[in-house]
């Protein structure tokens, strides 16, 4: 998955509604995690909680449900989603469902925080070549995501249009070792915003390194996703843990290290993941 993530929710948007989509307060995030450990009692799957996504959907039939929260910390703003709700539903034979619906909030610096709800994001993911694990070819899909503007664009809760994503997705593991990465192309203009189209790409390590723990590293790059804005290259360093084969702790942070104070001075991702049946 996805942040979708991000973090994918923080990227395309520009001002209050970028920083709305993509930080929080670090006292709140705090917070959350003690209350996600109070409220909820097979290994954890990519996507959440790095940029970078995978081709491999959810299995026929089955579920995954993550509460979560995410930040970004930029030059006068820290904001962000949280609580917010992920599902993905394997609908089909190599096909998922997926939805997210997450409240936001931004808090510029000398300025008034805002909370509220924010944009939908909906979207299938579609596995199309199958991972030979015992060959070189490589598992592959394609992810379009349509996010939909239900947040409050003039109290920086969302990016106040219609926003798309089409991407693809390869991925390969060799034992412990599991590599995925890929990017595509975000529609981003409209609403008579300043925001523009623009790419994103990112690629992924990651190790099992116990049979309840695994450790990741990721690298991406994003142009310019408004007119006049700059480009940014950016890094993740996340890990799953499973308390069993139903519940599963999600964490990562990183920074951008081109054009921070404007993109990423400091991120974060925090989720919990139930999967079923």
């Amino acid at each position: 998955m996805t942040y979708a993530t991000i973090q994918r929710y923080c990227a395309g948007l520009s001002g209050r509604a970028k920083a709305a989509k993509c930080g929080a307060h670090a006292k709140y995030l705090a917070a959350l995690a003690i209350g996600l450990a109070a409220l909820i009692p097979g290994g954890a799957s990519a996507g959440p909680p790095f940029m970078t996504d995978d081709p491999e959907p959810v299995d026929y039939q089955h579920y995954e449900f993550y509460t979560f929260s995410q930040g970004t910390h930029v030059s006068g703003d820290t904001s962000g989603v949280g609580p917010a709700w992920e599902f993905n539903y394997g609908l089909i034979p190599d096909g998922q469902l997926h939805i997210i619906a997450p409240l936001a909030f931004d808090s510029p610096t000398g300025g008034p925080s805002e909370f509220g709800y924010g944009d939908t994001e909906l979207g299938f993911k579609y596995r199309f070549i199958q991972e030979d694990t015992n060959g070189a070819r490589p598992m592959v899909g394609v992810f379009p995501l349509l996010e939909i503007p239900t947040g409050d664009q003039a109290s920086g809760l969302g990016a106040g249009h219609m926003r798309a994503f089409f991407p693809v997705w390869v991925q390969k593991s060799f034992g412990d070792w599991t590599t995925y990465g890929g990017g595509g192309y975000w529609v981003n203009h409209g609403g008579g915003t300043n925001d523009q189209d623009y790419w994103f790409f990112g690629w992924l390590l990651q190790k099992q390194v116990t049979k309840t723990l695994a450790i990741g590293g990721e690298l991406f790059h994003q142009t310019a996703d408004t007119i006049g804005g700059k480009d940014t290259t950016g890094f993740n360093i996340g890990a799953f843990y499973d308390f069993d084969d139903h519940n599963h702790l999600l964490v990562s942070a990183g920074r951008a290290l081109q054009n921070a104070s404007e993109t990423n001075l400091y991120s974060w991702y925090l989720g919990y993941q139930i999967t079923g049946p």
